[in-house]
C-alpha cells in the first residue's frame, strides 16, 4: 500500500516511526513541515525534518523528545561564553547535520535534494519530502506581539496565548518536488498527531496541497494529538481552546474541514464524540509511550478506512 503522511513536531515523528514499523518503510512517503525552519549561527536548521530523520535512523533522544541521543553541548557553551546566539539548543552532533545541509544549500541544491541525501546517508529508507523548497515561515501573533515560530516556542517558552498565525512566503511558495504526485498516487492519506496549527497548517497553507487532499479519491485519516482534551506535551490544547473554541475531537476535526474521513481519538475522549458529522471516529489508545504503542496507534490509523 502506498501511504502518504503529513507530519510535523515530535509527535509526528514518533507516529511516522510507528508507521514504518507496521508496514514496509519504502511504501511510506512523509511530507514534512518546514514552517519551523530557521537560520541560526549562519546555519539553516529544519527541526521537523530532522526529528523525522533522527527518529527513523534510531538516533533521536527518546527521553528529551528532540535532537540526537548521546548529545554534548560544548560548541553551544562556547557560543554562550562569547555572547553569541545560544537560545536555540544545538548539540554538537546535531551541528554536523546543519553544517552539511547549509553548505549544500549554499551550493544551490534545493532543500528536497539535500533532505534526500541526508536520509540516504543515515540509512533511512522512507521517502521524506519537505512541503516546499521555497521559503515558508510560521509567524505567531500574540497579545505580546508577533514572533517567528521558534522565538515564540523556544525563546519565549510558548507562554504567550496565540491570537492568529500567518505563513510568510505562502503566496509564492510551491509544493516541493514529488509532493503532489505522492498525494495523487497514494492509496491512503494520513495526518499525524501533530499540532494542527503550527505543524500541519503550514503544509495545508500551500493551496495545491490542500486542493489535492480535498479532491482525494482515497481515505484520509487524521490522528488527534489530544488525550482527554489535553496535549501530552506542548501548546496544542491551549491553541485549540483559543482558536477552535474547545478541545473535543470535533474541534480537532474542524481544523481539517472537508479534508479527512476519519479521526483516531484516545479512549479518554470516547465520551466526547459529538459534532463530528461525516468524520468517522476510531477509538483506541493513542499515547505513544514506547515502540509497541507507536506501532499499535499506526495500525489503528491504517485500519480506519471508512465503510
Amino acid at each position: 500500500m502506498s501511504i502518504v503522511v503529513l507530519s510535523g513536531g515530535v509527535g509526528g515523528a514518533r507516529f511516522v516511526r510507528g508507521l514504518v514499523d507496521a508496514v514496509t518503510p519504502g511504501d511510506v512517503t512523509v511530507i514534512g513541515n518546514v514552517g519551523d525552519d530557521l537560520d541560526v549561527l549562519g546555519m539553516h536548521v529544519s527541526p521537523d525534518l530532522d526529528s523525522i530523520l533522527y527518529t527513523l535512523a534510531d538516533l533521536n533522544d527518546e527521553e528529551r523528545g528532540w535532537g540526537r541521543a548521546d548529545e554534548t553541548w560544548r560548541a553551544l557553551a562556547t557560543v554562550a561564553e562569547l555572547d553569541g546566539e545560544s537560545w536555540f539548543r544545538l548539540g554538537d552532533r546535531d551541528l554536523g547535520l546543519h553544517l552539511v545541509r547549509t553548505q549544500a544549500l549554499q551550493r544551490g541544491e534545493p532543500l528536497s535534494t539535500v533532505t534526500a541525501e541526508l536520509a540516504a546517508s543515515l540509512g533511512v529508507g522512507t521517502r521524506l519530502l519537505p512541503a516546499t523548497d521555497d521559503r515558508l515561515r510560521t509567524w505567531v501573533t500574540t497579545p505580546a506581539g508577533e514572533f517567528t515560530f521558534q522565538v515564540w516556542f523556544v525563546a519565549r517558552g510558548h507562554r504567550d496565548e496565540v491570537d492568529s498565525l500567518r505563513f510568510e512566503g505562502v503566496g509564492t511558495a510551491r509544493p516541493g518536488p514529488g509532493v503532489l504526485e505522492a498525494i495523487d498516487s497514494a492509496e491512503l492519506l494520513l495526518v499525524a498527531p501533530s499540532n494542527p496549527y503550527v505543524s500541519i497548517a503550514p503544509i495545508l497553507a500551500l493551496e495545491p496541497v490542500q486542493d489535492a487532499l480535498a479532491k482525494r479519491s482515497v481515505p484520509c485519516v487524521a490522528v488527534s494529538p489530544l488525550i482527554g482534551g489535553r496535549a501530552v506535551k506542548g501548546p496544542a490544547d491551549r491553541m485549540l481552546a483559543r482558536l477552535a473554541g474547545g478541545t473535543t475531537p470535533a474541534h480537532v476535526a474542524s481544523c481539517y474541514p472537508g479534508l479527512i474521513d476519519a479521526l483516531v481519538v484516545d479512549e479518554a475522549d470516547a465520551a466526547s464524540l459529538g459534532g463530528l458529522g461525516d468524520v468517522r471516529p476510531i477509538v483506541t489508545r493513542t499515547l505513544m509511550s514506547d515502540a509497541e504503542a507507536r506501532r499499535r496507534l499506526a495500525e489503528a490509523a491504517l485500519g480506519a478506512v471508512p465503510a
